[in-house]
């Protein structure tokens, strides 16, 4: 799963890289804690135009009589996204690119302590994750929402979780965002096996309270 991410790369660079318009509300940043609810980086195409929104994150049912009501979704899986009802449709309308400069996952030692790991790209280019996204409108303003989408893991970061979040080559952004006539089906894989590196961070991260650029400092572990 995904369940936690980093985003440090300003939103005019974000622009850039991925050739989107800027919405005037996107969320403040450096984040290294970024925690489901909160409002992220998305990279939409409803109308033809690449956008850089913010959505909320944690998708909502167009069904649900409130934003709290039912299981926070903050992921999706590949693997039954198009069957199941809560997020068929969005994976074949609404298919969004959420931005990370990195992302957290768990082990824990004998004790059972929770240790937290940073995952990161090899270079300084963000993470495109795979999303989804829903409008939900049965409140006072409609609240646009979007889940990870999750696929099994490669084997590199299977030593850590048996999930990954669906990362896309930058090739692959406009197939996914729907722009190509190409399905985008074949694009739910693992990630390739030399495309990440991982090491072990602070367990303050544990907390989703914690924030700062110490948060992803490599931990001394000798």
């Amino acid at each position: 799963m995904c369940g936690r991410f980093v985003m440090t790369h300003p939103p005019d660079a974000l622009a850039r890289i991925f050739d989107a318009q800027p919405d005037n509300d996107l969320p403040e940043g450096p984040n290294y804690n970024v925690c489901p609810t909160v409002q992220v980086h998305a990279v939409t195409n409803a109308d033809g135009t690449r956008r850089l929104q913010s959505l909320r994150w944690g998708f909502v049912t167009f069904w649900a009589k409130a934003l709290n009501d039912g299981p926070l979704l903050i992921n999706a899986r590949a693997e039954t996204i198009v069957e199941k009802p809560t997020f068929r449709d969005a994976a074949k309308k609404r298919r969004c690119v959420i931005p990370a400069s990195g992302f957290y996952e768990w082990t824990k030692d004998a004790e059972g302590n929770r240790l937290p790991w940073f995952i990161h790209p090899p270079d300084d280019a963000p993470l495109a994750f795979a999303g989804i996204w829903q409008v939900w409108d049965k409140g006072e303003a409609p609240v646009t929402t979007c889940a990870i989408v999750t696929c099994a893991a490669n084997d590199t970061m299977g030593r850590i979780h048996h999930r990954m979040p669906v990362i896309l080559d930058g090739k692959d952004v406009a197939r996914w965002l729907g722009e190509t006539d190409d399905p985008a089906a074949p694009l739910m894989r693992p990630a390739p096996e030399d495309s990440l590196g991982m090491y072990r961070v602070d367990p303050a991260v544990n907390s989703n309270r914690a924030s700062g650029p110490g948060l992803i400092a490599p931990l001394d572990t000798a």
